[in-house]
């Protein structure tokens, strides 16, 4: 398994001759949902993101923790416009991160581009913050500027929050055992190097002298998941056992559950994760959608899944739109559901998904009237 996130690798069943004219059968239009892996990481989407968001004018900016480090974790800047968010992205291991507004335009379909991508001019007057459960920061601002003036946004402050319920960093750290600790920054010099194996080793270090170690936990995990999905999904359970208010491990439980195919599991971690921050992230109500889908629960993986797009306008999480057309097309809004994957195409790089893309698009034209291919 190359990454966490689920594709709708059978989403052409659901759009199949007989799938459509199954319209209000439940079994027949949930036929197994979204289990297949592909590329979805804190980290892996990053570069992509920068490449397909090329445009004239960007911005960029730090995130900075008040008398302490970052996270291990990487942390996802978003740009909000008038209560929408409009543009998202996620800072590097130092803290940087770029806003490079207005995508290019497909290479599937070059005349259109992604409607949810935002020219520059139109963040101007935006806000721009640092998401990260158990902090707070005063956002920055984009002021109006030209080409010739200092892109630069400057620093968000970080400040840890007493009151909050949920957080990406967890006590469980700063208590651990000092020679842990040092397994522990060993492991994170070595993730950011890229030297899995070595980082794996002093992880398992790490939790050997310190059994409580919720973040050691966590991170073993992710090294695990791609190949050893079940031992990861153990030590993310020990991550969460160990600290029930530190949130990245529910993300990964639900992950490793839904790939399972055990979606009631996949739907309790979200929750969990949910009642800890109602805001949630695109990650966690994408796969309480996915869950929900798959349990019969339509209307609330519709509710999770508009609300994960709404919160990703830069795809970061790739498969959101897709799995939104799954749900509107179980539900027989085919115009929907056709208008969706064809936004998909918008910003989807040529591959085999784009191309089970337009296999399914061509399928619901057949069925949606005055919609010929285009």
């Amino acid at each position: 398994m190359k990454s966490r996130l689920l594709i709708l690798a059978v989403f052409a069943v659901c759009l199949s001759s007989s799938s459509l004219s199954a319209q209000g059968n439940p079994a027949a239009a949930n036929s197994g949902g979204p289990e297949a892996a592909t590329d979805m990481g804190k980290y892996s989407n990053f570069n992509q993101l920068m490449n397909k968001q090329t445009g004239s004018l960007h911005f960029y900016g730090k995130i900075e923790v008040a008398g302490g480090k970052l996270p291990w974790e990487p942390i996802p800047v978003v740009v909000n416009c008038a209560g929408k968010i409009r543009y998202s992205t996620v800072a590097d291991a130092k803290g940087n991160f770029d806003i490079v507004p207005s995508g290019r335009s497909s290479e599937v379909i070059t005349e259109k581009k992604d409607s949810a991508h935002a020219a520059p001019s139109d963040l101007i007057g935006c806000s721009v913050s640092a998401v990260a459960e158990g902090f707070t920061s005063k956002p920055l601002n984009i002021a109006n500027r030209t080409l010739v003036d200092d892109p630069s946004l400057g620093t968000i402050t970080l400040q840890r929050d007493e009151h909050a319920k949920g957080s990406i960093t967890s006590p469980t750290t700063a208590t651990a055992a000092p020679e842990a600790l040092k397994e522990f920054e060993k492991a994170h010099t070595d993730d950011l190097a890229v030297h899995a194996a070595s980082a794996r080793h002093h992880l398992e270090k790490a939790v050997s002298l310190d059994p409580k170690f919720a973040e050691a936990w966590y991170h073993l995990g992710k090294l695990e998941e791609p190949e050893n999905p079940l031992q990861a999904l153990n030590a993310y359970q020990k991550a969460a056992a160990d600290d029930a208010a530190y949130l990245p491990p529910y993300e990964g439980i639900a992950a490793v559950s839904a790939l399972g195919k055990k979606w009631r599991d996949a739907v309790e971690a979200t929750n969990t994760s949910l009642r800890l921050d109602p805001a949630g992230t695109p990650e966690i109500w994408y796969f309480n959608a996915v869950g929900n889908f798959n349990l019969g629960n339509r209307t609330q993986a519709e509710t999770s899944a508009e609300t994960s797009l709404a919160m990703d306008p830069s795809h970061r999480v790739s498969n959101t739109e897709q799995l939104l057309a799954v749900i509107l097309a179980a539900r027989g809004d085919y115009a929907a559901a056709l208008e969706h994957l064809r936004n998909c195409l918008t910003y989807m790089p040529p591959g085999p998904n784009s191309d089970v893309i337009k296999q399914q698009v061509s399928q619901l034209e057949k069925v949606v009237p005055g919609n010929s291919t285009r």
